[in-house]
């Protein structure tokens, strides 16, 4: 009788020790995957199992969407664009902000990401961009001081710098990569 109490002792001590070890596996991966994301989450839930569970369900619903790469023929064009609005920024900052925005909302909608609001478009991103997701929000605040009359220009090159960020993750190349393919596709014409 003791030796059955002290084997389903063991038995519960090695699963408690497989569960805590699945766990921590778990927490490791969305660590991993979400970035600097998974802890705003959890300080933004209030806990690792609330922030988790929203990241969970945020990689489920990214799952069921279409994200597609880019053509090379779209990467350039997007990359053509976003330096138009870069070019934009010295003689009308502000309008660059919106631009960008806007751009980065497009880029989002051509690979296959819903363009509701804000907070689910960032939800979204985060999945797959876990890591520049921030930049976004940092910019997206930033833009909405600007139209408050509240962002100095250097609040507004810091918000250019983190929508290029995110922006070229996004397209899956950088801009400049984008141009010399261009270059080439033209010297080869």
């Amino acid at each position: 009788m003791e030796i059955v109490i002290l084997l389903l002792i063991a038995a519960v001590l090695v699963l408690g020790m497989i569960w805590v070890a699945g766990r921590r596996r778990k927490s490791s991966e969305l660590r991993h995957t979400f970035g600097p994301e998974y802890d705003r989450t959890v300080h933004e839930l209030g806990g690792h199992t609330k922030a988790e569970s929203e990241l969970e369900a945020r990689r489920k619903r990214v799952e069921q969407l279409n994200i597609r790469p880019l053509s090379a023929d779209t990467q350039t064009r997007f990359a053509d664009q976003w330096r138009a609005t870069q070019a934009r920024f010295v003689d009308d900052p502000k309008g660059a902000i919106h631009e960008a925005d806007q751009l980065v909302e497009e880029l989002m909608q051509t690979r296959g990401y819903p363009t509701g609001d804000f907070e689910q478009r960032a939800a979204d991103v985060s999945v797959n961009h876990g890591n520049v997701v921030t930049n976004y929000r940092a910019a997206h605040r930033i833009a909405l001081s600007s139209d408050e009359g509240k962002a100095d220009t250097e609040n507004l090159r810091t918000a250019m710098v983190h929508y290029r960020a995110l922006f070229e993750e996004l397209l899956e190349t950088p801009i400049n990569l984008a141009d010399r393919r261009e270059e080439h596709r033209a010297r080869a014409s």
